[in-house]
């Protein structure tokens, strides 16, 4: 068996080693004055000595206790559980923090400007001199790349794409009919732009309704792997600053998602459908097209959403309903069962 490499150095790069004062200021916590350098980051069951560790999920008290790290990133109620020999990097955000930390140690790799011999670049694309263009990737007539862009091997931004500055298009996506913000990640193979899912039926067979909109990437968005948002048909698909699609999404035709929402893998809204800001929604679950799902409402895994949601409601089960006459009527029937 290959044992287990926190960061390995073939594929992510790394700094170090940092002093634990300067790693409670990126934390941004407080800790003890102390000469102990860090060189890295791991779990706490084999994090050594020299290694930074967290605790975020009080399940894992026993492993903290334990634990032979260095120092350890723990919220200041878990405190007096930290060894005596490790060093409490107190925060009331320990997973941030980690978040942080972990960045870092492993920060991204410096960009590498300029353009791939083997790239196509077409007519009257604009590039920033700061932008990373890959092997193999295609501009199309028109497109502008922003400054310290990064655009993936073998990627496709099409005819008169707008890409903002310190976005990444990931290698084998393809981005069309799109503009996209500030600090945007399109992950590998993901799908944005293309045609919605329209058609007219007619005694003939079907007929293609032209998909004239576009779609819209705000601020911080990232699209997950192999997801697919499709361009708007008479106005434009959305995705709402700071929201977070997982791999595997299926987003429609004028779909709007508001701020902060985050969508797990392989859920399908359905065309214009509104998500206000902050929603969540569960892995596989799936709403049907023209509803609205309220402000800070959370859908279940695998839930089936046929009609508008309420602000702040929770929602289970297919068809989608609220979690207590849920979690009742399951009651309710393995009651019955038990009664044959």
């Amino acid at each position: 068996m290959v044992a287990a490499i926190i960061g390995d150095e073939r594929f992510f790069a790394r700094s170090g080693p940092h002093d634990l004062a300067g790693v409670a200021k990126i934390a941004c916590g407080r800790a003890p004055r102390s000469r102990l350098l860090l060189r890295g980051i791991a779990p706490l069951q084999s994090a050594g000595p020299d290694e930074v560790s967290f605790l975020d999920n009080r399940r894992y008290v026993s492993a903290l206790e334990r634990t032979l790290a260095g120092a350890v990133i723990v919220h200041p109620d878990m405190q007096a559980r930290v060894p005596i020999a490790s060093a409490a990097i107190v925060t009331v955000e320990p997973y941030a923090a980690w978040a942080r930390v972990a960045a870092l140690f492993h920060p991204e790799r410096p960009l590498r400007a300029g353009i791939h011999p083997s790239a196509f670049i077409g007519e009257r694309v604009e590039i920033a001199a700061t932008a990373e263009i890959g092997p193999m990737s295609v501009i199309e007539t028109g497109a502008q790349i922003g400054p310290r862009c990064r655009i993936g091997p073998c990627s496709v931004i099409g005819s008169g794409v707008v890409v903002g500055p310190d976005c990444r298009v990931g290698p084998h996506a393809t981005v069309s009919h799109a503009l996209l913000g500030a600090r945007v990640y399109v992950y590998p193979g993901a799908r944005v732009g293309q045609e919605g899912f329209g058609f007219a039926a007619t005694g003939e067979g079907f007929l293609t309704v032209p998909q004239l909109g576009r779609v819209i990437l705000e601020d911080d968005v990232e699209v997950g792997a192999n997801t697919t948002i499709d361009r708007g048909s008479t106005r434009d698909t959305v995705i709402g600053a700071g929201s977070r699609l997982d791999n595997l999404v299926q987003i429609g035709h004028n779909v709007v998602v508001g701020r902060c929402c985050v969508i797990v893998a392989q859920v399908g809204i359905a065309g214009s459908t509104i998500i206000e800001d902050f929603v969540r929604i569960g892995g596989q679950a799936a709403i049907t097209g023209h509803v609205i799902v309220g402000r800070g409402a959370q859908i279940g895994a695998q839930a089936g959403v046929i009609s508008d949601v309420a602000p702040n409601a929770t929602l289970l089960g297919s068809p989608a309903q609220p979690k207590l006459e849920f979690f009742r009527q399951v009651a309710t029937v393995k009651k019955m069962t038990r009664r044959r």
